[in-house]
């Protein structure tokens, strides 16, 4: 992997873009330094990824500058899984340069790291598991040698034995890492930096995304404070001008008022942002137990049974948190409960006074692509009012004329919080939820989890987040090896007790790698010894042309602003002076950029001699 310098390695420069009427951001500004791992957060729609296509040039600016080092290398993490090479091997090599396009051994070297072993690379990609295409996309990645991941919800599709290997991955990557995800407990684990888009601006702060928003609060709640003041300091001023300018001897003072009242920058209002609202609507129950599974079996065919003989009852107030790699039965199950799929053998039974609502993968198709959002959320309560499914369908971000919109024209993510918005609607006392926070912003996310701990009902979730099993989830169905057990207890629980298979397979496979890494330890110390002895001097050269650029970068900001000053006095003397100062600096740093690119390129070059021989004692 190419060496990073230590300072600014990418930087935005007052960027705006713009789709039609719709302003995503203006005067935005950030920069990357050396080893920072970014967590991109903002509202669904608020320009996250744009951001990210702008930075791999996939998009183009309205104003502004994006600056990248020459050599910097960016690889962003396909999210969906396409393969089209017959084994795992000729797969990974499809991602090396055309100079490099027989090196084997570096793809090799890289799946093995992944947790792959010599008898996967003959295999099918497509015979993998959803968790280990995700490590083949990932070493494709891999190969290109980035220094910098750009990851756009990498968590999508991911079940919770690949999120747990993603996030521990992530983790000892030693390049930079902008990540944008809903999942705030996988971005709070690898980041060092949290990054907001809010009210088309940017802001960075150093800690996790709960230091970020409690900073945001803060913040909004000081500008309060300053624009009351402000308003109170305009109230004052308009009104002596009011009084007073038309009095001979008052007139003279009224006008400098009027000049100080122009030149006053004002404060706008804080514009609230729109989150979604969750209350589930209860419907009163004197039953103790709302749902009673007894020795339930599913298969589509009797040959490939997905779970059987699975047994447990829900209270009022419970939660039972469905897990498991993907493609093992948990939506299933979850239709199966709901009636949607007829089960091979066992019972499902409720109270008579039960009443459940379903959000599903699928059960979107259920909804009418003739009907507005009104239509669909009005349809479904006939005592509800027509102003309360108004509110349901603002809760659900479809206020105005929005909730007129026909479903037809609806994306994926709009017709799953329709769906959200039936439910809602809806009196039940059982919820079966399958994946409800995918298409939610953190913020929405965190309301979700709230109405949910507050449902005075049952719940049945199938989820891949950690964080909201922690938070609801007493009991647990997990989907391993060939069906599927019912665990009595939390997800810490099963942590403790239980445990993942794979992560104990990746354990193993590891021990043996430090192994073998053992054995070669003295001669790749000597290797390391000397090419450290070797670069020292390079090193320094490098260090010591970072430190003048960005010394002189300061001075030239500073002495850019005093030049802006200075033209409006009209001191062409001291202007004249001070233009060839700014001259002389940016000349200076254009050539230190220069000599740092020969001597990086140089250091480069020798690092690389050492590594092909380390690598091989690896």
């Amino acid at each position: 992997m190419a060496i990073n310098r230590k300072k600014i390695l990418i930087q935005l420069t007052n960027i705006s873009k713009s789709f039609a009427m719709q302003e995503l951001f203006s005067n935005l500004n950030f920069r990357l330094n050396s080893r920072m791992r970014v967590g991109l957060v903002g509202r669904n729609g608020s320009g996250k990824s744009t951001l990210f296509r702008l930075v791999l040039g996939e998009e183009h600016q309205d104003g502004g500058e994006v600056s990248i080092p020459k050599n910097y290398k960016i690889g962003s993490l396909e999210q969906h899984l396409k393969f089209s090479e017959k084994t795992l091997r000729e797969e990974a090599s499809l991602a090396l340069s055309e100079d490099l396009k027989y090196d084997v051994y570096r793809v090799e070297k890289i799946l093995f790291g992944l947790g792959f072993v010599q008898s996967d690379l003959d295999k099918d990609p497509l015979s993998f598991s959803g968790g280990y295409q995700i490590r083949i996309n990932l070493a494709k990645l891999l190969v290109t040698e980035p220094n910098l991941l750009l990851l756009d919800e990498p968590t999508n599709y991911l079940d919770i034995v690949s999120l747990r290997w993603l996030k521990s991955f992530l983790r000892s990557f030693e390049g930079e890492v902008i990540l944008i995800t809903h999942d705030r407990d996988f971005m709070d684990s690898i980041t060092t930096h949290t990054m907001g888009i809010v009210r088309k601006k940017l802001s960075l702060i150093t800690g996790n995304t709960h230091k970020f928003y409690e900073q945001l609060a803060s913040n909004d709640e000081l500008h309060v404070k300053t624009k009351i003041s402000q308003d109170k300091k305009i109230k004052e001023l308009e009104e002596f001008i009011a009084k007073n300018k038309t009095r001979a001897s008052t007139a003279a003072l009224a006008q400098s008022k009027v000049k100080q009242l122009e030149k006053m920058d004002r404060m706008e209002d804080i514009t609230s942002e729109s989150t979604l609202k969750f209350d589930f609507n209860f419907k009163e129950t004197p039953a103790k137990i709302l749902l009673d599974v007894s020795d339930l079996s599913f298969g589509y065919t009797k040959d490939k049974i997905l779970f059987k003989n699975i047994s447990f009852s829900i209270k009022k107030g419970e939660c039972l948190g469905i897990i498991g790699k993907n493609g093992k039965g948990k939506s299933t199950l979850l239709n199966v409960l709901s009636r949607e799929l007829k089960q091979l053998s066992g019972t499902v039974d409720m109270h008579t006074s039960s009443k459940f609502g379903h959000f599903g993968q699928t059960n979107i198709n259920h909804l009418n692509l003739n009907n507005t959002v009104y239509e669909e959320v009005y349809g479904v309560n006939a005592s509800l009012s027509m102003s309360r499914a108004r509110s349901i369908c603002g809760a659900m971000m479809f206020s105005g004329d929005s909730a007129d919109k026909k479903i037809s024209l609806l994306s994926g993510g709009e017709k799953s919080r329709v769906m959200l918005g039936k439910i809602l609607v809806d009196e039940v006392n059982i919820l079966f939820l399958d994946e409800p926070t995918n298409h939610l912003d953190m913020d929405s996310i965190d309301s979700l989890t709230t109405a949910i701990k507050n449902f005075d009902g049952a719940v049945v979730i199938v989820t891949h987040s950690e964080n909201l099993l922690r938070k609801v989830a007493n009991r647990l169905v997990v989907f391993a090896k060939d069906g599927a057990d019912l665990f009595d207890g939390t997800y810490d629980e099963f942590l403790e007790k239980v445990g993942w298979e794979e992560e104990e397979q990746d354990k193993k496979v590891k021990t043996v790698s430090k192994q073998n890494q053992h054995m070669n330890k003295k001669q790749r110390a000597f290797l390391i010894s000397q090419r450290n002895k070797k670069t020292s001097p390079f090193k320094k050269k490098i260090e010591k042309l970072e430190t003048l650029i960005i010394q002189t970068e300061e001075e030239l900001e500073t002495n850019q602003e005093e030049l802006i000053k200075i033209s409006s006095s009209g001191d062409r003397g001291k202007l004249g002076d001070l233009y060839k100062v700014v001259a002389e600096q940016e000349e200076l740093i254009e050539k230190s950029f220069e000599d740092l690119e020969v001597v990086q390129n140089e250091f480069d070059e020798l690092v690389k001699e050492y590594e092909i021989e380390i690598e091989a004692l690896l």
